[in-house]
């Protein structure tokens, strides 16, 4: 008798968790909370005027704090994600201060039932560059100059579609260069592309572009910019990334594209143990006419850099990391004090968390 009460009662617990659905909505987290000491000793705490990330020096500080909530029924999806930190003060300073904390906020349908083809509105992550305002889903800890100094988000409309299985298309018209609010007097709109071609889990190879005037109607100056990359995983336990950005503008008096500046880099990474990665980055970036990198140095803007990367996995959600790095000049280009110098070198420490 008693098993067979039993069995009555299991019954109708069995169907209903067959029946019961998964939530369409999902929720998560990220915390970056790092230290850096920077050997120029910034007496702001301020460090480099170009870099957006882990940017303080002698103080323990959060980078970003991420809180997102997602929804995806059927042929719709919305996501919409909450940020604070340096990285939001410093990235964002040009947005109005609510602004600053949106991180994303975009709504998408699909255009078809094989929801292959969608377009999505709102603000989004930057279709540009292989490094994202994440830290941990980075092969380095501190983002490269070619990263730092192109959009991590976007503003408009963006039609995706998948080709193949291999290749992914991408268009864009948006607000501008990092934009959530246009400029003032800019009534023009920028447009961006990017073409994704993915063949397997070993190989990506990647062309985004951007086309846009960056000042009002009255003196436009069209920018045009190119991005590729290739990630490959050539033997087990390796991760590389080379990635090179070119861009030109319109100069003031003749309007020919004459204004160029071009950044390359190579990153490699290799497992070393169960929870330990070891990863160097060569880099380079050239701004001789000022147009990205701009902040009252003495000369021209033509750095190179090298990185060393120790990281540790603590958990499959919570990662230590460790990075030495060190960027040089032919010229002064780097604040220290009240002056400028050749040469930066800076230790940056950071604990993340996913959740």
């Amino acid at each position: 008798m008693k098993k067979c009460i039993f069995s009555l009662f299991m019954i109708p617990l069995g169907v209903l968790s067959q029946t019961t659905e998964e939530s369409p909505f999902t929720l998560k987290g990220f915390v970056d909370v790092y230290y850096a000491y920077d050997f120029s000793h910034p007496e702001n705490h301020i460090r480099q005027p170009f870099l957006y990330n882990h940017n303080r020096h002698n103080e323990f500080n959060l980078n970003l704090a991420l809180l997102r909530v997602a929804h995806s029924e059927g042929r719709f999806r919305t996501n919409l994600a909450f940020q604070a930190g340096t990285y939001a003060q410093d990235n964002y300073s040009a947005e109005e201060n609510l602004l600053k904390h949106i991180f994303e906020a975009n709504v998408g349908v699909s255009l078809n039932k094989t929801q292959t083809l969608w377009l999505d509105a709102g603000i989004f992550p930057s279709h540009i560059g292989f490094e994202s305002a994440i830290s941990s889903d980075n092969l380095t800890l501190t983002r490269s100059l070619l990263a730092e100094n192109s959009p991590y988000y976007l503003s408009g409309v963006k039609l995706t579609g998948e080709v193949s299985n291999y290749l992914t298309i991408t268009a864009l018209v948006i607000n501008g260069w990092q934009k959530i609010a246009r400029n003032p007097g800019n009534q023009t709109p920028s447009f961006g592309t990017q073409f994704l071609f993915h063949p397997g889990e070993k190989f990506q190879l990647n062309w985004s572009t951007y086309l846009g005037n960056e000042q009002p109607d009255s003196a436009v100056l069209f920018r045009f910019f190119n991005n590729f990359y290739a990630k490959w995983k050539p033997v087990n336990r390796w991760e590389m990334i080379a990635g090179f950005d070119i861009g030109i503008q319109q100069n003031e008096t003749n309007k020919s594209f004459d204004k160029v500046w071009y950044s390359p880099v190579l990153i490699a990474r290799v497992h070393l143990a169960e929870k330990t990665y070891l990863a160097g980055r060569w880099e380079y970036y050239s701004d001789k006419k000022g147009v990205i990198i701009n902040y009252g140095a003495p000369s021209f803007f033509q750095t190179g850099g090298v990185s060393l990367n120790l990281d540790w996995k603590l958990t499959e959600k919570v990662m230590f990391r460790i990075e030495g790095r060190h960027l040089f000049s032919p010229v002064e280009t780097f604040p220290k004090q009240t002056s400028f110098t050749r040469r930066n070198f800076v230790i940056v420490n950071s604990l993340a968390a996913k959740f």
